[in-house]
């Protein structure tokens, strides 16, 4: 487990997952969001965010956030590990609504308290029948990644207590 992407709708926490894995292993966290976007809601060239995401993946140790689907598919051919967290619609839809009004680190700017993305919500609502089963079949095709599937928060706290609590030799 040294090269760890972490994939989920958004609200699932990937982001809080990823570091608190980063900070139980140590191995290195980037999130997509910040490579992506800028602090005044513009991306980068999409060639540059490939850049990016090969620069880091030619290193030894990572764990990178995010799903952005036209990556995936490299993402998933660089790691050995993949953590989705596969949670109900409502679960993640919460969770979008909970973060707003909120200073994160995985993102570059505060989303707005006031007013609602209706293409984002729509996304995530749509998530688990839209996006789901083409993450499943790429999980089917990278079997030889590890994989780790989990369907609430309980589960994946349960997976953090159990390494938290295992002599991991950091690298740096």
């Amino acid at each position: 487990m040294n090269k760890i992407i972490v994939i989920g709708s958004p609200g699932s926490g990937k982001s809080v997952f990823s570091r608190e894995l980063n900070r139980i292993t140590g191995i290195p966290l980037y999130h997509l969001d910040m490579i992506n976007w800028r602090d005044d809601k513009t991306t980068i060239p999409r060639e540059r965010f490939i850049e990016e995401i090969k620069k880091i993946g030619a290193t030894d140790r990572w764990i990178i956030d995010g799903n952005y689907d036209s990556t995936m598919e490299l993402r998933m051919s660089l790691c050995d590990t993949v953590f989705f967290l596969d949670y109900p619609t409502d679960v993640c839809y919460e969770g979008i609504m909970q973060r707003r009004g909120t200073d994160r680190p995985d993102m570059p700017w505060v989303e707005s308290d006031d007013g609602i993305d209706e293409e984002f919500v729509k996304f995530v609502l749509q998530y688990n029948t839209v996006n789901r089963p083409v993450v499943m079949e790429r999980l089917q095709r990278y079997s030889d990644r590890e994989i780790h599937i989990f369907k609430n928060r309980a589960e994946a706290s349960a997976f953090l207590d159990g390494i938290n609590g295992i002599n991991i030799t950091r690298r740096g």
